[in-house]
C-alpha cells in the first residue's frame, strides 16, 4: 500500500463529530477496563492463584500497556473509528483488517448481551418479582438511544459511569488500607498474605499464569481509547495525555485493590470457580460502611452499564469502519445529522438482543459464543502489536509524534506472552479451551466469508 492509500483508507471514515474531551476520553479508557471483572469476576482469579493474584494482574497489567503504548503511536498519527481494524487492513493486509472488525465486532455484541443480562440480575435485589428479560431489554434500549443520539452523549454516560466505578474503588483501597493498617480501629495485618495452607503461592507458579487469562480479560477494553481518535478534536495531544494518565491509573487500582483485597480476606473464601457475590463486598461490611451489599450491588449495576454502553459504541464504529471500507453493506456507514452511523447502531443492537436472549434462555448456546469473545480479544491483540511493527518499519521513529519505549523489544515480549495464553486456554479442559473450540472456526468462515466478499465487490483502493 502506498502512502497515498493509506491516507485514503483513514480518510474515507470522515464525518464523525470530533466533540470527545480528554478527561472524556481518560475516563472512557478506565471504564473500558474497569468492568465486573475487577468487581466479580477477581474471585476466579483469586481462586487459580492466591495472593499471588496480585502478580497475575501485573503481568496483564504489563501486557496491556504495550499493547495500548503500540495502539496510541498509530492512533496519534492515524486517528480513525475503525482504529485496529484499520491499522491492520493498512499495515499488514485487507484480509487482516476485515477479520479484526468482524471479530470485535462480534465479541462486543456478545459481551453487551451478557452484560445486559447481567444488569437485570442486579436489578432483581431491589426488585425480585420482576423478570430479568424487562430490565435487561430496558437497559439496551436505552444505551442504545443514547448512542444513537450524537458521540457527546455516550462521552457525557460513559464518563459518570465510569466515575462511579473509579469512587469505589478509591474509596475501597482507602477503608481496606485503614483497616490492615489499623487505623482508627483493631489492625487486619498481612497474615492472610503468606500465613495461610500453600503461602503466597498456594497453587504454584502455574496458578499464577491461570491468573493471568482472567487477568487480561479484565483488561479488554482499554483499546476502547485509541477507537476515539477519530472522534477528538485534537488527537495529537489528547490521545497521549489520557494514554499516560490511564495507564498509572489502571495498575494502581488494579493492584491496590487486589493487594487488600487478598490482605483482608483470606483467599480461600473470596476465591472461587463460581462468583455469586463481589467479594469487594466484606470489606465494606467490615468497615462498617452501612448497606455495604446495596452500595456494591450499585456499584456493579454501573459498570454493567458502563460496559454496555462501552461496547456499544465500540461494535457500531466497526461497523462503520467496514461499510466505509466497503467490506460490508454501504448504508452501515451512513451518518446522521448528529454524526452517528444509526443503521450500525441499530444492526448492533439487532444482535445485542439476539445475544442477550442465547445468554438468559440458553446458557449452553451461549458459552459457545462467549468462546468467540474470549479468543477474539487475544486474537485483535496479537494483530495490533504485529501492525505496530509493521508500521514502524514505514514509519521513523523520530518522525512520531508518540514513541512506544523500547521498541521492538516489548512487542515481542508481548507476543510471546499473549500467544503462550492462547496456548494455555486451548491446553485448559475444564473451560478455557472453549475459546479455541469455535474461535478457530469463526477465523475460517470470515476467511471464507472475506473471499466471497471480495470477488462480488473488488477493494476500492488498489494495492
Amino acid at each position: 500500500m502506498t502512502p497515498a492509500d493509506e491516507v485514503a483508507v483513514v480518510a474515507r471514515e470522515a464525518g464523525l463529530s470530533k466533540v470527545l474531551t480528554r478527561a472524556q476520553i481518560t475516563m472512557i479508557g478506565l471504564g473500558g477496563a474497569i468492568g465486573t471483572g475487577l468487581f466479580m469476576g477477581s474471585g476466579i482469579a483469586i481462586g487459580y492463584a492466591g495472593p499471588a493474584v496480585v502478580i497475575s494482574y501485573a503481568i496483564a497489567a504489563f501486557i496491556a500497556v504495550i499493547m495500548v503504548f503500540s495502539l496510541s503511536e498509530m492512533a496519534v498519527v492515524h486517528p480513525a473509528a475503525g482504529s485496529f481494524g484499520v491499522y491492520a487492513e493498512t499495515y499488514l493486509n485487507p484480509w487482516a483488517g476485515f477479520v479484526v472488525r468482524y471479530t470485535y465486532w462480534a465479541a462486543q455484541v456478545i459481551a453487551v448481551g451478557g452484560e445486559a443480562v447481567a444488569a437485570g440480575t442486579y436489578m432483581t435485589f431491589w426488585f425480585p418479582g420482576a423478570p430479568v428479560w424487562i430490565w435487561s431489554l430496558g437497559f439496551a434500549v436505552i444505551l442504545l438511544y443514547v448512542n444513537a443520539r450524537s458521540v457527546g452523549n455516550f462521552g457525557t454516560f460513559e464518563y459518570w459511569f465510569s466515575f462511579i466505578k473509579v469512587t469505589a474503588i478509591v474509596g475501597f483501597i482507602i477503608l481496606g488500607g485503614a483497616a490492615i493498617l489499623g487505623v482508627g480501629q483493631p489492625a487486619v495485618g498481612f497474615h492472610n498474605l503468606t500465613g495461610l495452607p500453600g503461602g503466597f503461592l498456594p497453587h504454584g507458579w502455574g496458578g499464577v499464569w491461570m491468573g493471568v487469562i482472567m487477568g487480561i480479560f479484565s483488561f479488554t477494553g482499554i483499546e476502547l481509547i485509541a477507537v476515539t481518535s477519530g472522534e477528538t478534536p485534537d488527537p495529537k495531544t489528547a490521545i497521549p495525555a489520557a494514554l499516560r494518565s490511564m495507564a498509572v491509573r489502571l495498575a494502581l487500582f488494579y493492584v491496590l485493590a487486589l493487594t487488600i483485597l487478598v490482605t483482608f480476606v483470606p483467599w480461600t473464601e473470596t476465591g472461587a470457580t463460581v462468583v455469586s457475590q463481589s467479594p469487594f463486598v466484606r470489606v465494606f461490611v467490615h468497615t462498617g460502611v452501612p448497606q455495604a451489599a446495596g452500595i456494591m450491588n450499585f456499584v456493579v449495576l454501573s459498570a454493567a452499564l458502563s460496559s454496555m454502553n462501552a461496547n456499544t459504541y465500540l461494535a457500531a464504529r466497526m461497523l462503520f469502519s467496514l461499510a466505509r471500507g466497503d467490506y460490508a453493506p454501504r448504508i452501515l456507514g451512513k451518518l446522521s445529522k448528529a454524526g452517528a452511523p444509526i443503521a450500525a447502531i441499530a444492526t448492533s443492537g439487532v444482535g445485542i438482543l439476539l445475544a442477550a436472549a442465547v445468554s438468559r434462555f440458553t446458557p449452553l448456546a451461549y458459552n459457545y459464543l462467549f468462546g468467540v469473545a474470549l479468543f477474539g480479544a487475544i486474537f485483535v491483540w496479537i494483530m495490533i502489536l504485529l501492525s505496530h511493527l509493521s508500521f514502524r518499519r514505514r514509519h521513523r521513529a523520530q518522525d512520531l509524534p508518540v514513541r512506544m519505549p523500547f521498541f521492538p523489544g516489548l512487542q515481542i515480549v508481548g507476543l510471546i506472552l499473549l500467544a503462550a495464553i492462547l496456548v494455555t486456554m486451548g491446553l485448559d479442559t475444564q473451560f478455557w479451551n472453549i475459546s479455541w473450540i469455535v474461535g478457530v472456526p469463526w477465523l475460517a468462515l470470515l476467511t471464507g466469508a472475506y473471499f466471497v466478499w471480495r470477488r462480488v465487490r473488488p477493494p476500492p483502493i488498489s494495492r
